[in-house]
C-alpha cells in the first residue's frame, strides 16, 4: 500500500495508508515546505543499508517501515515495492529523509519539486 504525498498550504503532508500505519508506527507526517530540500525517485534505495531500527519493521524483500538510524541520521521508511520508492530530503527536521512508496514516483517528485521551487 502506497503512502499519499500532498501539499497543503506551506506544508508537505505524508499520509501512511492501511496497515502500514501499524508497521511504521505513524499515520501522518507534516513538514514545512521551507524544510524540504527536494525529492528523487530511487528504486535502488532498498538494496542499501537501512541502519538500526528505533522503532521500525524490516523484513527484507517484504517491507521496511518506521524509524531507522543510519550514519547519525534519522530516516523514516514506508516501502514495500522499491520500484516505487521516493526519497524526500529534509533539513532542520526530526528526520533527515523520508523514504516512501508512492503510486506514481515521477508525479510525486514533480509535485515536491514544484512546491519547493515556489517557496
Amino acid at each position: 500500500m502506497a503512502a499519499n504525498v500532498s501539499i497543503d498550504g506551506d506544508n508537505l503532508i505524508v499520509e501512511i495508508e492501511g496497515l502500514n500505519k501499524l508497521w511504521a508506527l505513524k499515520s501522518r507526517l507534516v513538514v514545512p515546505l521551507a524544510n524540504v530540500r527536494g525529492a528523487t525517485a530511487d528504486p535502488g534505495i532498498s538494496r542499501g543499508a537501512k541502519g538500526f531500527r528505533a522503532p521500525g519493521t524490516h523484513f527484507p524483500g517484504v517491507i521496511t517501515a518506521g524509524t531507522f538510524h543510519l550514519h547519525g541520521d534519522r530516516v523514516f521508511w514506508d516501502v514495500h515495492d522499491a520500484t516505487k520508492a521516493v526519497v524526500i530530503e529534509l533539513k532542520d527536521e526530526r528526520y533527515a529523509r523520508l523514504v516512501v512508496e508512492v503510486a506514481d514516483p515521477r508525479a510525486t517528485v514533480a509535485l515536491v519539486e514544484r512546491a519547493t521551487a515556489a517557496n
